[in-house]
């Protein structure tokens, strides 16, 4: 299939689940309707020469989303409505449209429901959100799998002295978005989504669930979920295109997966642990990170910040191609200069400690005026051997500028 066919497929998709979000707006009467939103400019410098012949060192796109947000019944029922959509100059996957949000919702006593397109965010670790599945990852956007895709679902929560208790019916499966050829940072070896398998017959209409337990105790937050269904993460499996030549075909299978998140708080310390166990394909499977934050308040008699994170991750397979974090350590810090441009800084490394492998980020942010929103990005790859799974990114150091303005 062409990018092009592609990209009016995923628009159409979103068109429809637009107007759906828009006739639940409408439910909304007498209601007061708030639009906020952003236009975003960015630009991306690879440093390294390209290992594709279609890619290049330079690439810029914007991107843009609104908000239309509505309350009423004294704020007891609200629909928000998210759009948000990218042109990309190189890459034609890139150039997507998708609703992050397009949702009803309503809280009756101690219970609260919502139905549509929603994102729901599972996790305490900073390097890897190992159980956070709900919503797709839209890799496009950002290779650290910090963004992702609208999801629909019917969600129904209930509050209680013992807990929060929710459970998810997601009625439809959104697949990951991968680079085209164009595209950077991106596999070396292309993914095909056009062949996309999936271990369940009902493919993207496979109904799956979940159910989720969370509450404090003291300094602790914990969190309890059980998830059934597809697994966002696909299996890349080798195979041909049309033309004969080697790509990647993603196969999306079933899940069975138990998993746990603790955060505690004490003082300027924060603990973290993530982990879960999971049965793929008969096989079971487990998973684990966790980690330490320590805040330095009022450094240097100034009103910042400094964090200091230090955090690591294990599977038990061992080294795998379906997970890059296996036997991974994680330093950072992270600064805050708590002023009214809220100017903060991220700096981390993960090193593989089976190869050696290393990866190095950096995040800049800075609030100029009241509209808008400057941040710079850098991530560099350096000693990584063709045995990683990371190798495809060797050559794709990058540097991101964007430059938000809202209103």
């Amino acid at each position: 299939m062409a990018i092009g066919t592609v990209a009016k497929k995923t628009a159409r998709a979103s068109l429809a689940a637009f107007s759906l979000a828009a006739l639940l707006a409408s439910a909304a009467q007498a209601a007061d309707l708030e639009v906020t939103g952003y236009i975003e400019p960015e630009f991306q410098l690879f440093p390294q020469s390209p290992s594709g012949n279609e890619q290049r060192r330079v690439n810029a796109s914007v991107a843009a989303e609104v908000t239309f947000e509505s309350f009423w019944d004294n704020s007891n029922q609200w629909v928000v409505v998210k759009p948000f959509a990218r042109w990309d100059r190189r890459d034609g996957n890139r150039t997507h449209v998708d609703l992050r949000e397009a949702k009803y919702a309503r809280v009756v006593d101690n219970w609260e429901f919502r139905a549509g397109i929603d994102k729901v965010f599972w996790g305490v670790t900073e390097a890897v959100h190992l159980v956070d599945i709900i919503n797709q990852t839209d890799l496009v956007e950002s290779i650290d799998g910090e963004e992702k895709l609208g999801q629909p679902m019917i969600m129904v929560s209930s509050f209680w002295d013992f807990g929060t208790v929710t459970g998810y019916l997601l009625p439809y499966f959104r697949e990951r978005t991968f680079p085209s050829l164009s595209g950077r940072p991106a596999f070396d070896i292309p993914v095909d989504e056009t062949q996309t398998r999936y271990e369940s017959g009902a493919k993207r209409q496979h109904l799956d669930f979940a159910l989720r337990y969370s509450n404090t105790f003291d300094i602790w937050d914990v969190g309890v979920s059980y998830f059934r269904g597809t697994n966002r993460t696909p299996i890349l499996q080798p195979g041909l295109n049309a033309g004969g030549e080697p790509v990647l075909i993603p196969f999306y299978a079933q899940l069975d997966r138990v998993s746990t998140d603790i955060q505690a708080t004490s003082g300027a310390w924060l603990y973290k642990f993530e982990g879960f166990w999971q049965e793929q394909l008969d096989e079971g499977n487990l998973q684990a990170t966790g980690g330490i934050e320590y805040t330095l308040y009022g450094i240097f008699d100034s009103p910042a910040d400094l964090g200091l994170v230090a955090e690591y991750v294990w599977d038990d397979r061992g080294a795998n191609r379906q997970n890059n974090f296996a036997n991974d350590a994680f330093l950072a810090f992270r600064w805050t200069a708590n002023d009214v441009s809220s100017t903060a800084i991220l700096a981390g490394t993960t090193v593989d400690l089976d190869t050696q492998a290393l990866g190095f980020s950096i995040e800049a942010e800075r609030r100029f005026g009241a509209d808008y929103f400057v941040s710079l990005e850098g991530r560099f790859f350096e000693n990584i051997p063709r045995s990683d799974p990371g190798y495809s990114f060797e050559d794709d150091d990058l540097i991101q500028l964007r430059i938000a303005r809202y209103f």
